[in-house]
């Protein structure tokens, strides 16, 4: 089976009787979904709406919660909850020195982790929908796996994490795709920035969408413009190959695939394509969408 040992992740754990509705009023993830054995997207939104943090939750005991975040905005993330906590009763702390294991494929997942010492009960990264991948935690860094093949199946699936892919504070939950991923809970009650995105939702106004980028050779480094006529449409984020992932405007997108209008990253022409697993579609009307 094939995995990675993803050296740039961090573990942030949450616990104690409050910890729940402490993170349900601030997350935009819906804890009430959030079912034991899975690890789920979600995001800690600016007031405005814009990501400040991004991570993957899953449930650690009767009482506890994990948050899987990049290692290098942990500390910032650690201090953003505890100025939210106030006087719930929760108990915040980073997990320092502590292995991330991701592994996809149908064949079995415990004798993988448990021949590197992580916890065999691995988690289910519901984020992708056409294979199964599991996370687990902990264990030693005798092996480092193969974190290419695991690039070249995120880019694949179009799975965007901040960093390589966006900046956090520059997107909303829609742009890459928290909607559909379920990292947003538009059943659940009032959050952080939650008035902006479910103004988004139910206007259906998210123009900025994940797109999977495919060019005949290799695509340019991650940044790079994606332009139609010299003219910005979106960006480049994570490339394996001829496949990248590109945040892009889908309606300039649609206007230029409607008149035949080449497509560029830097000098080389390529084909944005919406996930397959993705339930959005190119809007039908594009005739101010350079205006807009």
């Amino acid at each position: 089976m094939p995995f990675a040992l993803l050296e740039d992740r961090a573990l942030i754990s949450v616990s104690g009787p409050d910890a729940e509705h402490f993170l349900q009023n601030i997350l935009t993830t819906d804890l009430d979904a959030l079912r034991s054995g899975e690890a789920k997207p979600g995001a800690l939104l600016s007031p405005q709406g814009k990501i400040l943090f991004d991570f993957l939750i899953s449930r650690a005991g009767d009482n506890g919660f994990q948050l899987e975040c990049r290692a290098d905005i942990a500390d910032d993330f650690v201090r953003r909850l505890m100025l939210y906590r106030l006087r719930a009763k929760a108990e915040i702390a980073k997990q320092d020195q502590l292995f991330v294991t991701v592994s996809w494929g149908d064949d079995s997942t415990a004798s993988l982790f448990d021949s590197i010492g992580a916890d065999s009960t691995a988690l289910a990264d519901t984020r992708f929908r056409d294979v199964a991948v599991r996370r687990a935690y902990g264990g030693e860094a005798k092996d480092g796996g193969d974190p290419n093949a695991w690039l070249t199946l995120r880019v694949g699936n179009g799975i965007a994490e901040s960093g390589s892919d966006y900046q956090l504070g520059d997107a909303f939950p829609h742009d890459v795709l928290l909607d559909e991923t379920g990292g947003v809970g538009f059943k659940k009650g009032c959050y952080v920035g939650q008035e902006v995105v479910s103004r988004m939702q139910h206007r259906g106004t998210a123009r900025r969408r994940v797109l999977i980028a495919v060019a005949a050779g290799s695509l340019p480094p991650a940044g790079t413009e994606v332009t139609v006529n010299g003219r910005p449409v979106g960006i480049l984020g994570s490339v394996s190959g001829g496949r990248g992932i590109a945040i892009a405007r889908i309606d300039r997108v649609k206007a230029a695939l409607d008149a035949s209008e080449a497509i560029m990253a830097g000098e080389i022409p390529l084909v944005l394509a919406i996930p397959a697993w993705a339930k959005f579609s190119f809007p039908q009307d594009t005739v101010n969408a350079e205006e807009a």
